[in-house]
């Protein structure tokens, strides 16, 4: 199948991105360096083109029934405005999806609800939605909306005030994760400050027709999918995929290490398998480490003990910008998990010692 591309592709290639395929987009993976555009995000501001990530719409009475069933967090702790991070789980409490889910304001008085689900997961997750509705007979209206509106990411310590001078609104008083109507070149975008860097700044989801007009007013480091993946391993967030696969790597959001997600007092599907694994406990957890020896590790490197007896997997691994250092993420036994537990990682046929690092690696806001 052809490879779905964002409204800005041709301005991407004319600017000279270097393209990936992700998730089943052909997206931007660099413009200049990943070095170069991770410390543009670290030290200053960047914008990053996210339109591959899925938007779902859900409004009418039972909307928020619909949300509070099928996603692990409180919706109803959601004011308009606000949003939260949640996972989409399985009855074995195994997650399929993470996602932001976002409080709309009203519509015609009905509560209303917008979220963002992974790239390539859209249309898995629209008829999710829709059999669960019509299963149990509930009266909400389901919209994937995800080819009429692009997103963008602008971040970095200084990405609030580029934010603030490009809308007609100021936004520098939104709280992390609320979001508002701003308007930019006379044009609404949603706009909440939110991220998956570490660093503060805004996601802006705008109309795809109105989306290489919006790009153009932010005048910043243009980043590709490079650097995002350098930053958010740095900020210990997790990738689907790769930190999680219900196929091939299946997770609780406990051995995720995100069971802040879980709302235990509400219903929804695995609600009660979570409630069992945390009380049982888990056998493996996922850690950060850092390697002492040189090398750099990568997805699918063995982690092994001191013995050299495997015991995990490397999920995410990079050389980290900021620090200067290999790092990585990887599920070990939990008697490994204790930061400072020496392990090791099998690069390239080589046992490189490692250390287990309290996460995120850097300050976070």
């Amino acid at each position: 199948m052809p490879l779905q591309t964002p409204p800005l592709r041709g301005i991407h290639d004319e600017r000279g991105a270097k393209f990936t395929e992700f998730g089943g987009w052909d997206m931007p993976v660099e413009f200049d360096s990943i070095q170069t555009e991770h410390e543009a995000v670290r030290e200053d501001v960047g914008i990053f083109d996210v339109s591959h990530m899925g938007q779902i719409h859900v409004t009418g009475p039972d909307a928020t029934t619909l949300m509070q069933r099928l996603t692990s967090n409180d919706v109803t702790r959601l004011a308009v405005g606000d949003s939260q991070y949640a996972t989409i789980t399985d009855e074995d409490g195994q997650i399929i999806d993470d996602t932001v889910v976002y409080r709309l304001p009203d519509e015609d008085g009905e509560a209303t609800y917008l979220f963002v689900p992974n790239a390539g997961t859209d249309e898995a997750t629209h008829e999710r939605w829709i059999s669960y509705r019509n299963e149990f007979d509930l009266e909400a209206t389901v919209d994937n909306q995800t080819d009429e509106y692009a997103m963008f990411a602008v971040q970095g310590p200084n990405a609030p005030a580029l934010v603030d001078d490009v809308t007609e609104e100021s936004v520098t008083d939104i709280d992390r994760f609320t979001a508002t109507m701003a308007t930019v070149d006379g044009v609404e975008c949603w706009t909440a400050r939110t991220g998956y860097t570490g660093e503060d700044g805004f996601e802006l989801i705008v109309p795809a027709t109105e989306a290489e007009d919006i790009w153009a007013q932010f005048d910043c480091q243009p980043c590709g999918l490079g650097s995002r993946d350098t930053l958010r391993i740095e900020a210990g967030l997790l990738l689907a995929g790769q930190d999680f696969d219900l196929e091939s790597n299946p997770r609780t959001p406990y051995e995720a290490g995100i069971g802040f997600t879980v709302a235990l007092d509400t219903e929804f599907v695995g609600r009660d398998a979570l409630e069992s694994a945390r009380e049982d406990g888990f056998d493996e957890e996922l850690v950060g480490f850092q390697l002492i020896d040189r090398g750099i590790p990568r997805h699918g490197y063995d982690i092994t003990n001191m013995d050299s007896r495997v015991i995990g997997t490397v999920t995410s691994g990079t050389m980290s910008p900021t620090l200067d250092q290999p790092i990585g993420l990887g599920y070990v036994p939990s008697e490994y998990a204790e930061p400072g537990t020496t392990l090791q990682v099998v690069v390239r046929g080589q046992s490189k010692k490692a250390r287990v690092e309290t996460m995120p690696f850097i300050d976070t806001v």
